[in-house]
């Protein structure tokens, strides 16, 4: 069982186009369909109280934002993509570098 912590991170698009999704720092992106939701879920190695790549310890995520796309920096060891369901977007691609991804049920 895996034994850090898990931060998530709903992005929506509520416009009429696809809206690119940007996961940083592995610059993976996602396009989200239109009235869609995306969830980004990170985690923190077992027994460390703080988020690798912030400058302060509990802030999991920064997110910048531009008229036809959105980078979400995630500031954990690793990153997974699902709906809101918890359903796995993309797991093939993105379930092999996440060690909690095995034990995380919902997403």
């Amino acid at each position: 069982m895996f034994a850090g912590r898990t931060a998530r991170l709903v992005v929506s698009n509520d416009g009429e186009e696809l809206l690119e999704l940007t996961v940083g720092p592995w610059a993976d992106i996602h396009r989200i369909p239109p009235k869609e939701t995306c969830v980004v879920v990170t985690h923190s190695p077992a027994g460390d109280d703080t988020w690798s790549g912030t400058l302060y310890g509990d802030e999991p995520f920064e997110v910048e934002h531009r008229p036809d796309s959105v980078t979400v920096w995630a500031n954990g060891h690793c990153f997974h993509l699902s709906d809101r369901q918890g359903n796995a977007i993309y797991a093939n691609e993105y379930g092999g570098g996440c060690p909690a991804q095995a034990s995380d049920t919902r997403g």
